[in-house]
């Protein structure tokens, strides 16, 4: 009011008035004077007021009538003019609101009149509204008045007065209202006595109201009244009115002043009683109206519905509902109802669209919403009015889709079938729509089955700007252009949802962040009242959350549904981009809000909406056929991701928005998204598959080549955004970090369960498989590494799965991840640290242990490269992870290819390398274990040949750093003992008793001992040496008590594997190995290959006995090892193989080479052996093949009373030891008398030890016997005997014989011969130097010789094998070449003569008749003579035989009486015979030389019978001398030979020695006196023979002389005649040497009577005979005497 008080003002309207009154004075001077005076009397007035007063506005006020009064008059006159003038005057008093009641209530009704008489009508409203606006002053009737007047105006004919008044109405409503709020605002200080009230049913008095609100009151009770179409109480005067009106006051007062209802129980009442009924009255036709019923149906006509009315009553009820909705609970319940009803397919189509606008206004107030849901839903038996409006809205959207929309212009969809080039959509062809090149639509639109709807541009979200229900001008209803109802449904919705969800959302953060909460949007509505007061009640924060969260809950719950249904169809039928987008973000925001509430159904809806519209469905992802038909533009085609994939997939751009909205809803919303991450991550891999994306290093997709062929199609559109794709893809799962606990189980199970699915599907075929759950899992764990400890079981379980799975690609994949998260998991930082958590550290690798079950290679050797990369990254602190690494490597097995196993060996070598001083001690253990285990694997000789140099390396790492290692293990040793106690079990370890620093040396010699039975050559070779030479570099590092296990699980062990592999071994020939390597001959069969570690381990067997001799002697049963290692080398020198047999005997005459332990005063002070006495029978052991138990000769007690026979046994170290020599020639024994027994069949196959075999046992033999010596007997003796007979018989084979045997020309002795020769060498000099008792040994000596002597002439016989003689025997077949015995037999003869020189008087000799043995034998040689193998034979035998007789005759003759030399005699005399006169003939090329040095030896035979034997005739056996002289006789005139020659006749006629025979045979007839008669008759016979035979054969050369003529007579008896006659002259020359009374008379007379025969010779041809004859006749000059008298010569 400061514009209108102010001093300037106030002067400004008092000149103004006065400047009015004289105007209307001047106006009405004429023809009004009354007027005219009034107006005078005012100026008059106006003066006086103010000069009088000092507020002058209150005293114009006071005396307003009066000054008012000249106007109203001025009005009365209807003069146009004048009433103008009135009028403007009146408004200015009116506007400086100096008008009373009094003034105002005159004013009114002179403004009647004038209405009345249709004056003007604009003039008169402008100054009602005037005078109501500006002050209060008018009430009651005169309110009433005014307003009548106003809507009396408002019905005139004039179209501008009816809309003046209209307008003027409305304002004049909102004035009388505004007032109210105004008088309440002024007195709401002022607390009210409450006011008794009766019951609601009669209708209230208004007594209680103060004056404004009654106003209202009344005016809006008329207001009812009027559009009921009853007569107004109060608004008296009223002629006219229209419901439209009506409606519309009533509405604007509803929606302007909703306070005044709320406040006023009296206004509440009316719009209970009033309004609500008349609105429902109202509506009656349009619910009955059926669109399209025939009227035939119904009785009465059915009013139609009224568009003007119909819209307001709306517009109306939406007011009601939104502002009075907690007043008016059950009414709005109905008009909900009826709006639902409203949407029915059989309505008019603006019914429709108005009722869906509403609806959309309701849309946009989640608040009120809210409170539907909780009036009605939630309560029992009431309708679901929210669910209801929901649902309703999915059926009008349904609808508009399924019927053709009536009442405008069907539209029909023109299909042109062709496909556009690129088969993407087919044009279209619309009224609403363009059809462009490859089908891309101008209009946004929904298309469904044919039905094309274009999308409106509305109202801006989240505003409900209506459109029908604002046009109130409209009488006929509007024709609804297509698409708007369907466009405001759309809206509908997706305000409904983001209402709903913001509400929500806000008041659960409030709820979550205010503990102590006020109620939620209390201040957004007052409509809120009831309900809520619980809220505020319940003290306890939870109960309002309770029901704070049931409401959100059963909002959700009754929404869902239907949403779901309508957003899917209109997603299914959305060509828009935009629209579609909106419809995701509804379905994502839902899915979301479902979640945080725990809704899993209605969450797991969404999800899945959202993943149908992606997946193969509708248009969506579409099989390619033809006529496809779509708007979508086709960015991607692929195959689909299936089991049996048919057809391909196209992926269009709407495919790819939906999969931006899951991954944005797996983003920021997935902690809520529980077991819908299984839908959501199926479907985000089924994009992933069909755009080719493919993992990367740890787990990221990248776009790759499309695998599956031509089928892949992607635009380029797509192939920009897939950087952008995989890129999302990866922050989703980078975001898991964020996720709580369960979700990210959630999470890990759904990626589990995914790519298990993918599995199955890659099960059975090799195709690409999807790498997508594989992938995600790896790049989960990656980021979760912080709390990887809650998701390692479920996670790698999984990909140990996976990684056993058949497909290559599927299995790579696991195991990458695997491999990869086990060594982030490691290089992670984590708090507290790995070192400090060690749980954590095993619970991650052991997953790389789980590897190690599966077989497929290319897993393997992921996990080894891992092992791999972790050993270069953590080798240094894996601390108790060691095990677990190591058993990784350990675990691979032989079949798994060379690869592997090469990986698998470098980590090996890697640790052995750095690691071991790192790793715990009782990892070293498992670290001999992992090393051994691959020198048995036999992929690759190399890395098995190098690991065994590792266990070297091994050995030595221990050896160097063996106290700190022996410390650790015997603290670790200590506490796991402490363990087993309180447990009570036994400590379990391998080698338990030995300390654990032996036990890994034990280990370590075990694994060893192993692979020293490989299979393969040489690992065997390599371990048995690494082995041998550990145990001798470090076995003094062991305790005394562990050497007992080396001997017998180590050494003793291995030898018996040995032994056993060894004789089973195959024999079949290997054919050369792979490539060119070639196998020499030595070693081309499994068996000549299995001899080669025979003899290695049996020589490292045997060096350790020999060097750790004192050590192992004072282990209990050093007795015992002996005999097993004897037993070894006897098997191994009696296996069928010449390498090892010939080995063992070397390892033999190593351990006998054993110095004898020293005595106590030298010996190291180690314990002495067991004093305990030694059982007789030490160790029965059967020989081989003897077939009877082998017993000691004679008990030890025995032998030890030989020693000293006084004192009682003791057993000394001595004795021990000498038991251990006589086991030592027991063994030898059995292998020599096996070795060389011959074999009982024959043929190819049969073995034949070598020679050097031979040899070295042979050769054994002197050097055990220095051990044995004093307690060998006989029995022994001839047992050595037969070895060594059956040693010297053995052939050789025929491809050895030209390495040993000599050529012909050479008289060597072989060195197994040699060796024999020495071994009875040494027992023979033993003997020589031994006791009385050892020589009873000689003539078994003698015997055995005498046996080698044989040989010469008759070689021995190996069994039933054929021997070839040497110059017959093929070198390249395998025969048995005999050898050549004779240089052996002749060195033999040799030793026998020197022997028996030297021992020929000995008792033994004498008594074993020795020296009839050694003539028996010469016999032999002697009379084979030429015949013999070999021609020095013979001459030795005679040279032998010479000189054993010079020493051998002497004996014989002492010993005559004694008859021990008898039988020698007759041996003798065969011998001579056979040799002299033997049967062979000498070889055709013997030369003369050679001849008469043979005669030579005959001579001195001879010479030796004339010397030794004829002179002691009378101590020799008389048979014998008989015999001797019968020889000499037939050697006097042997005959000759019949091969002579003609040149060589003469010489081969022996003459030398017939002549000796001749001489010795004559000096012994006639030289000697006759002992007896019988002797001198031998020799008379003899000659008397002698010249019997001369006469004969001359005879008859004569007589054949004589036949034969002309030819000359055969040489032979040429040869024949010259003989006889040299035998003359000689015998004739010897009777003249003798003295003649030794010569018989006969005798002479005998030869005179051959003169005449030699005479006849005389004409003889041959001048050899004649020069012979001459000879013969010569000597016949002696008995030329002249004739004596017969007397002398009778007496004579």
């Amino acid at each position: 009011m400061a514009g209108t008080s102010s001093p300037e003002a106030v002067k400004k309207l008092l000149e103004n008035m006065q400047g009015d009154l004289r105007a209307l004075s001047m106006e009405c001077r004429k023809k009004f004077p009354p007027v005219k005076e009034a107006a005078e009397s005012g100026i008059i007035k106006v003066k006086t007021i103010a000069a009088r007063n000092t507020e002058i506005l209150a005293a114009l006020k006071e005396n307003s009538s009066e000054v008012v009064q000249p106007f109203l008059m001025g009005c009365g006159t209807k003069e146009p003019k004048i009433t103008q003038l009135c009028l403007a005057a009146i408004q200015r008093l009116m506007s400086h609101e100096v008008v009373s009641e009094v003034a105002a209530g005159n004013i009114i009704n002179m403004l009647w009149q004038l209405m009345e008489n249709n004056l003007e009508e604009l003039k008169l409203l402008q100054t009602v509204l005037v005078l109501l606006t500006t002050n209060t002053v008018v009430h009651d009737e005169a309110l009433s008045k005014a307003i009548v007047l106003c809507f009396r105006l408002h019905f005139t004919k004039d179209n501008i007065t009816n809309n003046t008044a209209a307008a003027t109405v409305r304002q004049v409503v909102t004035v009388v209202f505004e007032r109210v709020v105004a008088e309440d605002e002024h007195y709401k200080d002022v607390i009210e006595q409450p006011i008794g009230i009766q019951g609601n049913s009669n209708r209230r008095s208004v007594s209680t109201l103060k004056p404004c609100a009654k106003d209202a009151y009344m005016l809006f009770q008329d207001l009812c009244q009027l559009v009921n179409a009853d007569a107004p109480y109060w608004l008296v005067g009223m002629t006219e009115m229209t419901r439209t009106f009506g409606l519309e006051l009533l509405e604007s007062v509803l929606n302007d002043f909703p306070q005044v209802f709320l406040q006023h129980q009296e206004f509440s009442f009316l719009l209970k009683e009033r309004v609500c009924p008349l609105v429902i009255k109202l509506f009656s036709p349009n619910i009955k109206f059926r669109q399209g019923s025939s009227t035939s149906s119904s009785p009465a006509p059915v009013e139609k519905p009224y568009f003007p009315i119909c819209m307001r009553l709306l517009r109306v009820v939406s007011v009601l509902i939104k502002q009075f909705y907690s007043l008016l609970v059950t009414e709005c319940e109905i008009f909900l109802s009826l709006l639902v009803k409203f949407l029915d397919a059989d309505k008019p189509q603006w019914l429709r669209a108005v009722a869906v606008e509403s609806i959309h206004r309701l849309c946009v107030q989640p608040q009120l919403l809210r409170s539907f849901c909780q009036s009605y839903d939630m309560k029992q038996h009431s309708t679901k009015v929210f669910r209801d409006i929901v649902n309703a809205l999915g059926s009008f959207i349904q609808s508009l889709f399924l019927v053709p929309n009536t009442g405008n212009a069907s539209t029909t969809v023109n299909q042109t079938g062709g496909s556009v080039p690129g088969g993407t959509a087919s044009a279209q062809t619309n009224p609403g729509m363009l059809g462009m090149g490859g089908g891309v639509t101008v209009l946004p639109a929904f298309e469904y089955r044919g039905t094309w709807i274009p999308i409106l541009s509305i109202s801006a979200q989240g505003s409900a700007k209506a459109t029908y229900l604002e046009m109130l001008d409209k009488v006929e209803p509007p024709t609804i252009p297509e698409g708007y109802a369907m466009s405001v449904a759309f809206h509908c919705l997706l305000d409904l949802v983001r209402g709903i969800t913001n509400m929500i959302e806000e008041e659960f953060g409030q709820v979550e962040t205010d503990s102590d909460i006020a109620t939620p949007d209390a201040q957004s509505s007052p409509t809120q009242s009831s309900d809520l007061q619980d809220l505020h009640s319940a003290s306890d924060q939870t109960d309002k959350e309770t029901v704070s969260r049931a409401v959100w809950e059963e909002m959700v719950n009754a929404c869902w549904c239907g949403l779901l249904a309508a957003l899917s169809l209109l997603l299914d039928a959305s060509t828009d981009e935009a629209a579609t987008e909106n419809i995701l973000k509804a379905e994502l925001t839902m899915a979301a809000l479902c979640g945080k509430l725990g809704l899993v159904t209605s969450r797991d809806a969404f999800i899945t909406a959202i993943c149908k519209a992606y997946s193969i469905q509708g248009q969506n992802v579409q099989m390619i056929s033809p006529s496809s038909e779509s708007h979508q533009q086709v960015v991607a085609v692929g195959q689909p991701l299936a089991l049996q994939p048919q057809g391909t997939v196209m992926l269009t751009s709407k495919n790819i928005q939906c999969m931006r909205t899951l991954l944005s809803l797996a983003h920021c919303h997935g902690a809520v998204l529980g077991t819908s991450w299984q839908l959501v991550l199926a479907t985000l891999q089924h994009l992933v598959w069909i755009l080719g994306l493919k993992p990367g290093v740890g787990g990221a997709l990248k776009p790759g080549r499309a695998v599956e062929g031509p089928s892949t199609v992607l635009t380029t559109a797509v192939m920009t955004d897939l950087p952008v794709i995989s890129n999302i893809l990866s922050r989703l799962f980078e975001s898991s970090q964020y996720l709580d606990d369960v979700s990210l189980h959630h999470l890990i199970n759904a990626l589990c369960s995914l790519s298990l699915e993918a599995m199955d599907m890659a099960y059975g075929n090799n195709k690409e498989p999807s790498l997508f759950a594989v992938a995600k899992l790896l790049e989960t764990g990656l980021v979760n590494m912080h709390r990887i400890e809650i998701l390692w079981r479920p996670l790698t379980g999984h990909l140990l799965e996976v990684c056993q799975h058949p497909n290559a690609r599927m299995r790579e994949w696991g195991a990458e991840s695997l491999t990869s998260l086990i060594k982030a998991g490691l290089s992670f930082n984590h708090d507290p640290p790995l070192s400090q958590n060690q749980r954590l550290q095993l619970l991650l690798l052991n997953p790389l242990k789980e590897l190690s079950n599966i077989n497929h290679p290319d897993i393997r050797l992921k996990q080894l490269e891992c092992v791999l990369q972790i050993l270069q990254s953590q080798g240094d602190s894996l601390g108790p992870g060691w095990p677990l690494v190591l058993g990784v490597m350990g675990a691979i097995r032989n079949d798994q290819g060379e690869s592997l196993i090469r990986t698998a060996f470098q980590c090996l070598q890697l640790v052995v390398t750095d690691f071991l001083p790192t790793m715990p001690c009782t990892c070293l253990q498992i670290v001999v274990e992992v090393a051994g285990s691959f020198g048995l694997h036999n992929q690759e000789l190399n890395i098995s040949l190098t690991s065994i140099g590792l266990l070297w390396n091994i050995s030595d790492y221990f050896f160097q750093r063996g106290e700190i290692i022996e410390k650790e293990l015997n603290k670790e040793e200590a506490v796991l003992q402490k363990q087993a106690e309180e447990k009570g079990v036994p400590l379990n370890r391998p080698f338990h008793p030995a300390p654990p620093f032996d036990c890994l040396w034990l280990c370590l010699y075990a694994k060893l001992g192993e692979l020293c039975v490989d299979p393969r050559p040489a690992v065997r070779k390599s371990a048995g040496q690494t082995l041998f030479s550990t145990v001798g570099a470090h076995g003094t590092l062991l305790q005394h008590s562990t050497w007992h296990t080396v001997i017998w699980k180590v050494l003793f062990h291995l030898l018996d594997r040995v032994r056993e592999s060894s004789t089973t071994a195959d024999k079949e020939k290997i054919e050369s190995g792979g490539g060119n390597i070639l196998i020499h001959h030595s070693r081309d069969t499994a068996e000549k290959q299995w001899a080669e570690t025979w003899v290695l381990t049996l020589a490292g067997v045997a060096r350790i006995f020999n060097t750790r001799r004192y050590l192992l002697q004072s282990l209990g049963d050093f007795s015992q090892a002996w005999d097993v290692l004897l037993d070894h080398i006897q098997s191994a020198a009696l296996s069928k193989n010449n390498e090892v047999s010939l080995a063992a005997l070397k390892s033999f005459q190593e351990i006998l080479q054993i110095v004898s332990p020293v005595r106590e005063t030298e010996k190291p002070d180690t314990p002495p052996a067991l004093n305990v006495p030694v059982p007789v029978l030490i160790g029965t052991m059967t020989a081989t093949g003897l077939g009877r138990s082998f017993m000691r000769t004679d008990s030890i007690g025995e032998r030890i009373g030989r020693y000293n026979a006084t004192e009682p046994p003791v057993v000394t170290d001595e004795i021990e030891d000498l038991n251990l020599w006589w086991a030592a020639w027991n063994t030898w024994f059995r292998i020599g008398s096996e070795s060389t027994k011959p074999p009982v069949s024959c043929d190819k196959m049969t073995f034949i030890p070598s020679q050097p075999f031979l040899t070295a046992l042979i050769q054994i033999f002197p050097a055990l016997y220095q051990h044995i010596k004093t307690g060998f007997s006989m029995d022994d003796l001839q047992k050595l005997g037969v070895i060594l007979h059956g040693a010297v018989s053995v052939p050789i084979s025929s491809d050895a014989s030209p390495f040993i045997l000599p050529s012909y020309t050479e008289a060597v002795l072989t060195s197994l011969q040699e060796a024999v020769l020495t071994a009875l060498d040494v027992l023979q000099k033993a003997i020589c130097v031994g006791s009385e008792s050892m020589q009873i040994m000689y003539p078994a000596i003698f015997d055995q010789l005498l046996a080698f002597v044989e040989f010469s002439c008759k070689p021995p016989q190996y069994g039933q094998l054929e021997t070839k003689h040497i110059a017959n025997a093929k070198y390249n077949q395998a025969e048995w070449v005999a050898l050549n015995y004779v240089p052996f037999a002749e060195r033999s003869l040799e030793v026998v003569v020197d022997l028996y020189q030297k021992t020929a008087c000995h008792k033994a000799v004498v008594n074993e008749r020795v020296l009839q043995n050694i003539i028996k034998t010469l016999r032999m040689p002697l009379s084979l003579k030429y015949a013999c193998p070999s021609e020095s034979t013979w001459k030795l035998a005679v040279s032998s035989l010479l000189k054993v007789l010079s020493i051998g005759l002497p004996v014989a003759r002492q010993h005559a009486s004694s008859g021990k030399f008898d039988s020698m005699w007759p041996e003798l005399a065969s011998t001579f015979e056979n040799f002299l006169f033997t049967k062979s003939s000498p070889p055709d090329n013997l030369s003369i030389q050679e001849f008469q040095r043979n005669e030579s030896i005959d001579v001195e035979v001879v010479q030796l019978i004339s010397t030794e034997i004829l002179p002691y005739a009378n101590f020799i056996p008389k048979e014998f001398v008989g015999q001797i002289m019968t020889m000499l006789n037939k050697g006097s005139i042997h005959s000759q030979s019949s091969s002579f020659t003609e040149a060589e006749i003469d010489i081969r006629m022996r003459e030398e020695f017939s002549k000796m025979c001749f001489e010795t045979l004559l000096q012994f007839s006639f030289s000697n006196k006759v002992t007896t008669p019988q002797e001198g008759y031998i020799s008379r016979m003899a000659l008397s023979v002698l010249l019997k035979r001369s006469q004969d054969v001359l005879y008859r050369y004569i007589e054949d002389e004589r036949l034969s003529g002309k030819c000359p007579l055969p040489r032979q008896q040429v040869t024949e005649i010259i003989f006889v006659l040299k035998a003359v002259s000689t015998l004739i020359d010897s009777l003249k040497k003798t003295q003649p009374e030794n010569v018989d008379a006969n005798t002479w007379a005998q030869v005179i009577a051959l003169y005449p025969t030699l005479v006849e010779c005389i004409t003889c041809s041959s001048s050899e005979v004649c020069s012979a004859l001459k000879e013969a006749l010569v000597p016949f000059k002696d008995f030329m005497h002249p004739p004596a008298s017969k007397v002398q010569n009778g007496e004579s």
